[in-house]
């Protein structure tokens, strides 16, 4: 990983730590899955696993450390995995398949999330059901953060794979 790389993801950690401290009082509405998505699509899955543990310690330090953090970050990492496979196809992805694609990992968030509560509880079904107006919450988060930042950061994000190549 170069220099140029890390700074990189040093800004997007400082933007998703922030935007994940500023939208604290809205339940379950942060911009870290999009930027997690976007960093898979421009970067690639390595870096976005990077983004994924980097942002969720972080953010977590001011807003609560507790065991869901390690659940967090085996869900953003996925989610950055998963968009940084979609970042290595040979064709350009449509904004609109993108946002669709940050409404489900909203709803995926969530499902892992409500999986960690089968070991404590013995029941996943109840949980996951209350959980569903926080996922959507999420879901709906991420395609107006997706819409609103995607653009912005393409630009720079191209910048950075000229200089690479």
């Amino acid at each position: 990983m170069n220099t140029y790389k890390l700074t990189l993801l040093a800004l997007l950690a400082a933007l998703a730590v922030a935007g994940r401290y500023a939208f604290a009082f809205l339940p379950n509405v942060q911009p870290v899955t999009s930027l997690v998505i976007i960093c898979g699509l421009f970067l690639g899955p390595v870096a976005a696993i990077f983004l994924a543990v980097l942002t969720t310690f972080l953010s977590n330090m001011m807003l609560g450390m507790g065991i869901w953090t390690i659940w967090q970050v085996v869900s953003w990492a996925i989610i950055g995995l998963l968009s940084g496979i979609l970042g290595k196809l040979p064709y350009k992805i449509p904004l609109l398949v993108i946002v669709v694609f940050s409404i489900f990992c909203g709803y995926f968030y969530g499902f892992v999330i409500s999986l960690t509560n089968y070991p404590i509880t013995g029941k996943f079904i109840p949980y996951y059901l209350a959980g569903l107006p926080f996922d959507t919450y999420h879901a709906i988060g991420n395609a107006v953060f997706m819409i609103m930042l995607y653009p912005i950061l393409a630009h720079f994000f191209k910048g950075y794979i000229t200089k690479r190549l």
